[in-house]
């Protein structure tokens, strides 16, 4: 994949992206023309997505207003794409991740949970303080005065 994002949520939603249109270029001739288009890609497609959606100031949004946006950005021959944006997008399926992955996910979940354990271990015990004597409040007498 040519894209450099690190973040899952972005891989999976740029995924999502691209199988849509590409089940979409299967079905529709019209747009498959549009979709081989060699000075458009699915990496500015999600860029122009992720810029209307903040320019929005909307967080969540239908599968169908996401799609037609990137529908829109093919259709489109000039089209402003804007600037990439570092940010978290959540993806509205499961992801299933590769056995490799769960297997790392265990062995972290392992050593964070050791690392727990062997910080309680560590932790100077601390005597229980003896409690202190109460002293009982003393209601003043009028024989007092």
């Amino acid at each position: 994949m040519a894209s450099n994002r690190q973040n899952k949520g972005s891989v999976a939603f740029e995924d999502t992206i691209r199988e849509y249109l590409e089940k979409r270029a299967e079905n529709d001739a019209l747009f498959a023309v549009k979709f081989s288009n060699p000075s458009k890609s699915v990496e500015d497609c999600v860029t122009y997505i992720i810029n209307e959606v903040q320019k929005s100031g909307c967080n969540g949004f239908a599968d169908d207003e996401i799609f037609g946006m990137a529908i829109h950005y093919y259709e489109e021959n000039e089209i402003e794409v804007g600037n990439p944006i570092n940010c978290q997008m959540v993806v509205n399926h499961t992801v299933e991740l590769t056995e490799e992955e769960k297997e790392q996910a265990r062995q972290d979940a392992i050593e964070r949970l050791r690392q727990e354990e062997m910080a309680k271990l560590r932790k100077p015990i601390q005597p229980k303080k003896a409690t202190e004597k109460k002293t009982q409040d003393v209601q003043p007498s009028l024989f007092d005065f």
